[in-house]
């Protein structure tokens, strides 16, 4: 495969799907695409993050979607409410929750959402990770 081709996976999900099956799927993923160590542990804490909101606030995520581009990784998560994802104000760091949002923004490069079909998408965009060729 070349560096610089477009890859994406996508996992669709059910109610009650729990989202550490997804997060497993991200893992195989990113192993797959020879995405190891630090790129791969903040990918799949912000996958983690977004699917957790959406398991949180929403009747649950019913799709994760990777896509290793040349501008970076971006995790998506979509879910069947059309309410935005709100970063909690004021922030509390000394909370013992509320900071799922916060962590999506600082490591990643951007981060939004937008309509879906049956809800909305919430994406992140990760910065561009090493890869190692599989050696398969």
């Amino acid at each position: 495969m070349a560096p610089d081709q477009d890859l994406h996976r996508h996992l669709s999900m059910f109610p009650g799907d729990p989202s550490g099956a997804a997060v497993a799927f991200a893992r195989r993923t990113l192993a797959d695409w020879g995405i190891n160590g630090t790129s791969a542990t903040d990918v799949l804490l912000v996958t983690a993050e977004l699917l957790a909101n959406a398991a949180q606030h929403t009747p649950g995520p019913r799709r994760l979607d990777l896509y290793l581009h040349r501008h970076g990784l971006t995790a998506a998560v979509t879910d069947p409410s059309p309410d935005p994802p709100r970063v909690r104000r004021p922030y509390r760091p000394d909370a013992p929750d509320g900071h799922g949002l916060v962590i999506v923004d600082r490591l990643a490069l951007a981060w939004g959402h937008r309509p879906a079909p049956t809800g909305k998408m919430v994406w992140a965009l990760l910065p561009a990770p090493a890869r190692r060729p599989n050696p398969l």
